[in-house]
């Protein structure tokens, strides 16, 4: 793979506020990054600084090679950037915005109608091409914002909270839309909807206070919770003192824990050792004691919790 965004050392400060700290990021052909943070994290103007929107005070930015800050107009081919609340032009319908997109983008005669077209039918806004903007849903305005971004086919995407005010379904097909253009694309998806991250994204970014306090798959954040790979089990209360002697003998089992102890059932907890697989060894030590949990699970975590356990930023600031 080959790297198509590449940020080193981005900061921006407004005043005396640093809003990103020295950034360092780089995106492959093929990736979705999930960008994540709090409210005030600088997700927004790490964007902007990536798409040549903002100037950084220092770092750099490049696309596809190109220095976002010293060559803007090489840069700026290769980008398709949806920003922050898709502003466009309300008065405009969303056809003539596209062929005004089309033009601005240098694309003329059949090649801007057929970029059009495939466009209004990928984005899915047949059904209002002809009603102006302003008038449109929150999620029709969003899919028109979308549109604009991917009409000239960029190599490299920037979505600022892409599927924010679509409903279920259309959440579905935009990161279903996502998905199939991220074969040929670097995409940086930010977003504050942690299920996102899973199901469109092959990487997670975590921003706050204008640093990367993790980077990894889903998987890989989720395996830092400290409860990854712990098994929860639910049994008699009667037969919860010999299953926590059972667990206690099994190798790899660091902890146990008592989440909840009623006059008929107990729910119990086995924290494993540096995070490993200890399913199949507890399972096998409670048959052998001849205890029948009613039920038992593996705990994963799940990003939500990763989310907590490292940012700290005050979720009520604003995003500079």
């Amino acid at each position: 793979m080959s790297a198509l965004v590449v940020l080193e050392g981005l900061t921006k400060r407004f005043g005396s506020l640093v809003a990103v700290d020295g950034i360092s990021l780089t995106v492959e052909k093929g990736e979705v990054v999930g960008f994540l943070g709090p409210n005030g994290a600088g997700k927004s103007t790490t964007m902007k600084m990536a798409a040549g929107f903002l100037e950084p005070d220092e770092g750099s930015a490049k696309i596809c090679s190109f220095d976002v800050s010293l060559e803007p107009r090489a840069a700026k081919l290769h980008i398709g950037y949806m920003p922050e609340g898709a502003p466009s032009y309300g008065e405009m319908t969303p056809l003539s915005f596209l062929r005004f997109i089309a033009e601005v983008r240098g694309l003329k005669g059949a090649a801007a109608r057929n970029a059009i077209d495939e466009t209004i039918a990928r984005t899915e806004l047949e059904g209002v091409v002809y009603q102006t903007i302003e008038t449109l849903s929150k999620g029709f305005k969003r899919r028109v914002g979308l549109a604009q971004s991917i009409l000239h086919d960029p190599d490299v995407l920037i979505l600022d909270e892409p599927t924010d005010g679509l409903d279920p379904n259309q959440k579905h097909h935009v990161r279903s839309l996502i998905s199939d253009m991220a074969k040929e694309k670097a995409i940086v998806v930010s977003t504050h909807i942690l299920e996102e991250v899973d199901a469109v994204c092959s990487r997670a970014v975590i921003i706050d206070r204008g640093r990367i306090v993790a980077d990894g798959t889903s998987r890989d954040l989720k395996f830092r919770l400290p409860h990854h790979n712990a098994v929860t089990i639910r049994l008699s209360t009667k037969d919860a003192d010999a299953a926590r002697t059972a667990l206690a003998s099994v190798e790899g089992v660091a902890k146990i824990e008592v989440l909840g102890r009623g006059k008929n059932l107990t729910r119990l907890r086995a924290l494993p050792t540096s995070r490993r697989s200890i399913a199949t060894d507890v399972a096998e030590a409670l048959k052998k004691k001849k205890l029948q949990p009613e039920e038992l699970f593996v705990e994963q975590g799940n990003l939500d919790d990763v989310f907590r356990e490292i940012t700290t930023s005050d979720t009520g600031s604003a995003d500079a």
